[in-house]
């Protein structure tokens, strides 16, 4: 195109990165908790964040479920964002929809119980919570901790 072998390499592989990063955010509106879950979401973070860290650790879950955890901690901790945080509301709602989306996947994959065994929060939170990763027959704090057992 340009001529220069080193230019259109360059020219393609940041066309590349855009579309990636389109494909990305697009994912990301596809996959946002509808209503009020999101405003859920970015309030239960501190308990989130320690279910998610207990979770990691438990050596009885699937591979794939602490490996996906330990994806999950090391995008939250790294300052780079897909949607930078000073964008107003956008900034910070795509590590909410991020979270959301891994935690949907992992309690599918590791079950109610494992979840609530390590919940640190209270039963409304648990219930927020429930919702938030679309638990069927688990809105109830109450009844979710007497599955649990």
């Amino acid at each position: 195109m340009t001529g220069s072998f080193w230019l259109d390499l360059l020219a393609g592989a940041g066309a590349a990165l855009l579309l990636a990063w389109l494909a990305l955010v697009v994912a990301l509106v596809l996959a946002r908790p509808r209503g009020a879950l999101l405003t859920e979401a970015l309030r239960l973070l501190p308990d989130v964040l320690r279910l998610i860290r207990r979770l990691a650790a438990d050596p009885d879950l699937p591979r794939g479920v602490r490996i996906r955890l330990g994806a999950l901690l090391v995008y939250l901790a790294v300052p780079i964002d897909l949607i930078p945080d000073f964008i107003p509301v956008l900034g910070y709602a795509d590590d909410a929809i991020i979270v959301t989306a891994v935690l949907r996947s992992v309690v599918r994959r590791a079950g109610i119980g494992a979840v609530r065994a390590h919940w640190p929060g209270t039963d409304d939170g648990f219930a927020a919570l429930a919702r938030l990763t679309g638990l069927p027959g688990a809105a109830g704090g109450e009844r979710g901790a007497a599955q649990a057992r």
